[in-house]
């Protein structure tokens, strides 16, 4: 809900506190809208926009509210908007399934070319959608390896310091004034990072989550958790268990 009222503001409007991670050597800026930012590339990284969720729903005869689409194109617009980039990569699950950028409607088309004129836009491909774009600006790969950095949908406990990957949308709980703050977060031990969901309609995992197991050296991980105009910095042993 916290994501869909921040999709509502005029993006004139929207100030933002951001948060300095590095990873494996490389400076990267956490905004507060979900994105990171690599300001010696001009390279800009969202991960698991799941475009048309509401519309994959439909068409399996289930209602969901069909502004997800239009939410988060507007957060993405905000986002290129503050750091102007050269380079777009978005980090797999793009559509919420094969079939969403096919069906795709012609105004949200025009939208992503508008935000793409002029960038570079990379789409890595993830399980929701593992065959790419369809008639939409950039390149479509399986993972990007761009500036000593292994761009890819899926962490692997195999990779090498470097990575940044989507696919688990981390989140992470903090007690504030006694009661549980939950929020989506970017999280980082400095070898890797992984991306909070941008899509307004996701869920998430607690960095404890079984499916995090062996991805962190927990003593050095850090939560940037995103807040409403602000990223809040939480060292993992003082999150909430």
């Amino acid at each position: 809900m916290q994501r869909l009222a921040l999709a509502s503001m005029d993006i004139q409007d929207f100030g933002a506190v951001s948060a300095r991670a590095v990873i494996a050597g490389v400076e990267a800026v956490c905004d507060p809208l979900g994105a990171l930012y690599l300001p010696e590339t001009r390279l800009l990284v969202v991960s698991d926009l799941h475009l048309e969720k509401g519309a994959a729903f439909a068409r399996r005869g289930m209602m969901l509210p069909p502004y997800d689409t239009l939410a988060t194109l507007k957060m993405l617009e905000a986002v290129i908007t503050r750091h102007d980039p050269a380079i777009v990569v978005s980090l797999g699950d793009n559509f919420h399934d094969r079939v969403g950028s096919a069906h795709l409607p012609e105004i949200f088309r025009a939208k992503i070319s508008e935000l793409a004129r002029g960038r570079e836009w990379i789409w890595i491909n993830g399980n929701h959608d593992p065959d790419g774009t369809v008639d939409l600006p950039g390149q479509s790969a399986d993972e990007l390896h761009y500036a000593g950095l292994a761009f890819r949908h899926e962490p692997s406990l195999l990779s090498p310091a470097g990575e940044i990957a989507g696919h688990l949308h981390p989140a992470a709980t903090v007690i504030r004034r006694e009661k549980a703050v939950r929020r989506p977060c970017f999280a980082t031990d400095g070898r890797r990072l992984l991306m909070p969901a941008f899509g307004i309609m996701t869920g998430g995992l607690d960095l404890r989550h079984r499916a995090m197991t062996g991805l962190f050296d927990r003593q050095s991980l850090v939560a940037h958790m995103l807040g409403r105009d602000r990223i809040y910095s939480v060292r993992f042993a003082n999150l909430r268990g």
